[in-house]
């Protein structure tokens, strides 16, 4: 007899309420981050129209380092993590600070489309998942991995059909960028089960500003820059919401969903990101991109139905 406090959930395995009521606001919460990050690739690319790839990418990172800065003072909090803990903010620093902005600026930078980018990425929670199991510990039942690996298919599928059949540098900087993003979100997620989730990214970017904010300043004074509504705008988003707020959601999220299937709401954001580069860029898409859009949405429901 099932216990009225516990919901049957696949394989008929029996799951607290209260266990099943957390992985739902997990997964809500991190699809709250993927939501902002989903404007990343077409805020990026407006930003590059005023500045320097280069300091895009770094620049971000010492803005949204000012801010976390700011919030940690304010909230009288220490301004720097444990020294336990540095070894995991570096891999934090190296995969979301530094290495997911640079690849993926450069691949935008040489050509790439949005379009093509995010469905790269789209690739992302699968390798996000494979960093939980080798370093958060967390084991994904068997379904879960099909409707994983289903769903990296789909994209995979689309992402060559769109290229041409073929790949370029832009597509292994952008994998570079995937992989870095997935060591950082794994680090993230497992140090959000015990601290707050805008602490863990606020002492991540405190801990580079002494690289970000003298490689900012050279490139700001070496580089052209040019100050327009979009360039600005495009500049602020990605340092503000991509850098630091959508963290905050972002890593709570996989802190209480469990980083591989909380994770796997971000099979959805190449889809939101294509619809803001078609409203902002004025990108356009065909069947294709339908299909596509229903498949991840398909693997998405299967994934958030297995229990990891």
């Amino acid at each position: 007899m099932r216990d009225k406090n516990s919901a049957i959930v696949g394989g008929g395995v029996a799951v607290p309420l209260a266990v099943r009521s957390d992985e739902l606001k997990g997964t809500a919460l991190a699809f709250a981050g993927v939501l902002a990050f989903s404007g990343s690739f077409p805020a990026t690319v407006f930003a590059m129209r005023g500045f320097d790839p280069w300091l895009v990418a770094v620049g971000r990172a010492l803005l949204a380092g000012i801010v976390a800065l700011v919030c940690l003072r304010a909230a009288r909090v220490p301004l720097l993590p444990p020294r336990s803990q540095w070894g995991s903010y570096a891999l934090i620093s190296l995969g979301v600070v530094f290495g997911f902005p640079v690849f993926s600026g450069l691949a935008l930078h040489l050509g790439a489309s949005t379009a093509h980018s995010a469905v790269v990425i789209g690739l992302l929670p699968a390798a996000t998942a494979a960093f939980a199991v080798l370093r958060a510990g967390e084991r994904p039942r068997p379904l879960f991995w099909v409707a994983c690996t289903a769903g990296a298919v789909a994209i995979t599928v689309f992402t060559v059909s769109q290229g041409g059949g073929s790949l370029s540098l832009a597509d292994v900087l952008l994998v570079a960028a995937l992989l870095s993003a997935a060591l950082g979100y794994t680090e993230g997620g497992r140090l959000a089960r015990s601290t707050p989730g805008w602490h863990v990214i606020s002492y991540a970017l405190v801990l580079s500003l002494p690289v970000t904010l003298p490689v900012s300043v050279a490139l700001a004074a070496v580089t052209p820059v040019t100050l327009t509504a979009a360039s600005v705008g495009g500049f602020l988003y990605v340092g503000l919401v991509s850098m630091f707020l959508g963290f905050i959601p972002w890593y709570a999220g996989l802190a209480r969903g469990g980083i591989a299937r909380a994770g796997q709401t971000q099979l959805v954001q190449p889809l939101l990101t294509l619809v803001w580069a078609w409203l902002f860029l004025g990108e356009r898409y065909g069947l294709a991109t339908v299909l596509g859009a229903l498949a991840v949405l398909v693997c998405v429901a299967v994934t958030q139905r297995s229990r990891s």
